[in-house]
């Protein structure tokens, strides 16, 4: 198995921090330099079976799993995992990227839906929640490793300014706290990930409890709150 680099914990932009919650794309590789459609194209499917197979043996072993597991699961040699991936890092960031790009489409629809301001919100985090739920590798990895997205967590695009515009419409119209904030959410998923990643094994709250008491935290004080 091939471990994880060692990497230096950064505070500042951690997806993780109260610094909010940013995105960026991770390019795919191309498996070949030779030119041609039919080649391009099968490197892309060649990137998705990894991605899918990495998805699956992270979510059934944790951070620790190996790259060659992940490409047994592919059905690739694993110098074709490491032609599009030379780092299990880099694997990880193309899926927490993918993770994130889909967060970022979620709070997109929701800010376009109906309901208050505070309702919006609402159906984008626990929206954002099942999302996280049903993503087992994605929740390890925020659990045991949340170093490792600081590097799709470097430019604030779309996912940011989408999250940071339902909490100030949602704080503006009276059903948050006053003094929320987009930060706030980063740390909401994170404590997520980990209470989804354990659940299995570590009796307590469960993972609606915690989201149902971190909303009612942001709803504290706020005069117009609801309630789910």
């Amino acid at each position: 198995p091939v471990p994880f680099e060692t990497l230096a914990v950064r505070n500042d932009g951690s997806v993780c921090s109260s610094q909010g919650i940013a995105m960026t794309s991770i390019p795919a590789t191309s498996a070949s330099d030779t030119p041609g459609r039919a080649m391009r194209a099968d490197a892309r499917r060649n990137r998705a079976r990894i991605l899918d197979a990495a998805r699956g043996v992270l979510a059934e072993h944790g951070v620790e799993a190996g790259m060659d597991e992940i490409a047994r699961r592919a059905d690739l040699g694993v110098g074709t995992l490491y032609r599009h991936f030379p780092t299990k890092d880099a694997l990880v960031e193309a899926i927490a990227a993918d993770h994130f790009a889909e967060l970022a489409e979620l709070a997109g629809r929701a800010l376009e839906g109906d309901g208050t301001a505070g309702e919006r919100f609402t159906t984008f985090i626990w929206s954002a929640a099942h999302r996280t739920h049903g993503d087992a590798a994605m929740a390890q990895v925020m659990a045991a490793q949340p170093q490792v997205l600081d590097r799709v967590a470097g430019t604030k695009v779309a996912l940011t300014e989408r999250v940071d515009k339902l909490v100030a419409a949602a704080v503006a119209s009276g059903e948050l706290r006053p003094d929320a904030s987009g930060g706030d959410v980063p740390a909401i998923m994170c404590g997520l990930g980990s209470v989804v990643a354990t659940e299995a094994f570590r009796p307590g709250v469960g993972w609606e409890r915690y989201l149902t008491l971190a909303l009612d935290g942001l709803r504290y004080g706020a005069p117009n709150a609801a309630r789910d």
